[in-house]
């Protein structure tokens, strides 16, 4: 839905004016003091004069068009005036009004009737129970609740799922000196949603980065949608998610279940949609100012620059845990600090230039020029900050951060500034950025790093969005196609499930069919009786595994189902008693499985389940009996390729196993990662019936990789 008549009237109504509401009153003093140059007409069923201005009783009296409706009337009138708008041809509406689907059964009843009727006769509706929006850009402000003075204009677009919380975002924004383009109070989104006015800030030439405040995704495909068209653009999302659950995902055999909680998957979405989360109302507007002023970052490689050794060490530990680089300076870079720094100080990155810089005022002008030019920095943060209290004679002042503002602009590459601690930015120090154009500051070492960490990352996705390859045509959601998946694995033609699949498949058909889409699984032959065990056994060469196998019996290890190592007839013999009179007690017709036993290598879960809201989401992580003590796993929302699941294996704890940890053979990553996306495709090959899938373990020995196990649950 296009938003762009909703935030740009030439006219505007206020209906429901009346001088006993607060909400009636802000919004007509927004209007006329932010800049609104349009008329502005007050509506009241009883006429007479409003907040010192003549009132219309109804629409309808107004003589000139109107572009928008800003609707405050009861609960049970808004539908008329709807109704008698559209017949004037208003097709634009805010809705402040509460007591809608936030109110109950019959506010809910209420508020699907606006919907319809904004359906069947085309009007955008903004709300219900929301406060409007700030057009800052433009100068349009409908706006329920006090706007601060001043309303700083600038490219950061703000998008709340929170109308009480709106006015709090705006006052930080501004305390911290980043201005918007436009704040939107979403309301109850009962025609206009999130993603609609995400969609209108991707194209609007006023904004930069967009900041979201979501209590929930609503349509996660839609979401998906926008949030792509954002990355490829190069504007940033930064996203606010609250809610974040404890429940996991519940599925009933695999391990997998255990690993993928709601906010997990939330978290897994928005990293590979190139959206940064963030845990905080303070970082969300920080790490959006930062962005709408540095744009894409090019590297991790930081230089620092401070005129404080304690801050270099606070600095120092936290780019450790936003995974930025603080490498050593060049040796030319190193010989220039030492003629610049005092002899008591040490030239190391992070740099602390000393507390000299009380005496000489341009040390650490001269250092942050070394330090850019150094060939090793892909960007350099300064701690500083503009000044707060206005001296008698501001001129020197002024002076001194032109200076500092002329050696930033010219710096070969982005100079970050970052300020000690949270505090802010006062008027005297707004008015040095704006007369000086020094720039943006980063409010606080802890948020500071936070949003040039996001950043960073951020850079990251939109460079492999730019380059990314599109995606082959003929391979749709649900179709395994000929010649898509890993490489060197024969493709069969899956269009969903099996016919009569249901319930939980144990190893001996969820490997079958494994095998039969071509992925790699250790062989295996059913025993129904000791005799056949043996010669199985034989077949293979020992030593072998011998397991339970019945239908919808899971995790075998739990009651005793697995023996390894076996070397001998009568150890297979003995097992197979065992282990099938253990597995009896839980499945009258259980059998026996044998198997070659596997030895040394490193052992993987790949594990697929179905997110309610996103879909089949993929974990992989470390695997064997350790998955759900350890929970190393990293999670992605699926379709994924090879390159993903590459980005996801680093991001493991145990990543060190990985590449030959110890004198380990490493493992083929390439190869691990062709494998993981054949089974990633092949889940999703099987369509909507499949719950999960899960092999545990996936057995990697160098290049050599096979499922030694698999579970797969449908649906139904």
């Amino acid at each position: 839905m296009s938003v762009e008549a909703l935030f740009n009237p030439r006219s505007i109504a206020l209906v429901g004016a009346t001088d006993k509401s607060g909400w009636s009153v802000s919004t007509l003093l927004n209007l006329r003091t932010h800049g609104f140059s349009g008329p502005v007409h007050l509506v009241n069923p009883r006429g007479g004069v409003v907040h010192g201005s003549p009132a219309v009783r109804s629409l309808g009296e107004i003589p000139s068009p109107v572009d928008l409706a800003y609707v405050m009337v009861p609960t049970a009138a808004v539908l008329g005036v709807l109704k008698e708008g559209a017949k004037l041809g208003i097709r634009c509406y805010v809705i402040l009004t509460a007591g809608f689907g936030e109110a109950g059964e019959e506010g809910a009843r209420l508020e699907s009737e606006i919907a319809a009727f904004a359906r069947e006769n085309g009007l955008t509706i903004l709300g219900p129970n929301g406060n409007g929006y700030i057009n800052a850009a433009a100068g349009v402000t409908p706006y329920g609740l006090p706007i601060p003075e001043p309303l700083l204009r600038g490219s950061v677009g703000v998008v709340l799922q929170s109308g009480a919380l709106a006015s709090s975002v705006l006052a930080f924004a501004q305390a911290r000196n980043v201005g918007v383009s436009l704040l939107t109070s979403m309301g109850n989104e009962s025609v206009v949603t999130v993603t609609d006015v995400v969609d209108h800030l991707v194209d609007d030439p006023a904004t930069r980065v967009i900041a979201l405040f979501l209590e929930t995704v609503r349509n996660p495909a839609e979401f998906s949608r926008v949030a792509r068209r954002a990355l490829a653009a190069g504007k940033p999302i930064v996203a606010l998610k609250i809610g974040r659950s404890r429940l996991a995902s519940h599925t009933a055999q695999a391990h997998t279940g255990a690993l993928v909680g709601d906010d997990d998957v939330i978290d897994a979405a928005m990293r590979q949609l190139g959206v940064i989360r963030v845990r905080s109302l303070e970082d969300l507007i920080i790490t959006s100012g930062l962005l709408a002023a540095t744009g894409p970052l090019p590297g991790r490689r930081v230089g620092v620059v401070t005129p404080s050794g304690g801050a270099s060490e606070i600095i120092a530990d936290r780019a450790e845990d936003e995974g930025l680089e603080l490498p050593p300076f060049a040796p030319a870079t190193v010989e220039r600090l030492a003629a610049i720094v005092p002899s008591f100080g040490t030239v190391q990155n992070p740099l602390d230039v000393t507390g000299y810089v009380l005496v000489d005022r341009t040390l650490l002008g001269r250092a942050l020029e070394a330090v850019t030019a150094d060939p090793g920095i892909d960007l350099v943060m300064l701690l500083s900050e503009p000044p707060r209290a206005a001296p008698p004679d501001p001129a020197p002042v002024l002076a001194m951060y032109r200076a500092s503002s002329r050696r930033i602009a010219e710096s070969p590459v982005p100079v970050v500034v970052v300020s000690n601690v949270l505090t802010d930015v006062t008027e005297f120090g707004r008015r040095v950025q704006r007369e000086t154009g020094f720039p943006y500051v980063a409010g606080g070492i802890e948020h500071g790093l936070t949003a040039i960490g996001a950043a960073v990352r951020w850079s990251e996705a939109h460079r492999r969005a730019a380059t990314a390859a599109p995606a082959a045509p003929g391979t749709a959601r649900g179709v395994w196609a000929e010649g898509t998946g890993a490489p060197g694995v024969a493709r069969g033609a899956w269009a969903g499930a099996p016919e009569g699949a249901r319930g939980v498949w144990a190893e001996r058909r969820a490997a079958a069919l494994l095998a039969a889409a071509g992925l790699p699984v250790v062989p295996s032959e059913t025993a129904a009786d000791e005799a056949a065990a043996v010669a199985a056994a034989e077949r293979f060469g020992y030593p072998v595994v011998l397991k339970a196998s019945a239908e919808g019996l899971g995790h075998k290890s739990d009651i005793g189902g697995v023996r390894l190592g076996l070397s001998g007839p009568e150890e297979v013999r003995r097992a197979y008693r065992e282990v099938v009179a253990a597995a009896r007690a839980h499945a009258p017709d259980a059998g026996a499985l044998i198997q070659p036993q596997r030895h040394g290598g490193i052992e993987l879960l790949v594990g697929v389940v179905r997110d309610p809201a996103w879909g089949l989401t993929l974990a992989v992580g470390l695997g064997g009996v350790w998955v759900e003590v350890l929970r190393d796993a990293a999670l992605r929302v699926l379709p994924v390729d090879a390159a993903e699941v590459r980005r996801a294996l680093s991001e493991l704890r145990g990543a060190a196993l990985l590449n030959g940890a110890r004198g380990t053979q490493p493992a083929d990553l390439d190869a691990v990662a062709d494998v993981v996306t054949g089974i990633a495709a092949f889940a999703e090959s099987l369509g909507d019936n499949l719950e999960s899938l899960e092999v545990n373990p996936l057995l990697v020995t160098g290049s050599h990789i096979e499922a030694l196990d698999a579970l797969i649950t449908w649906t139904r």
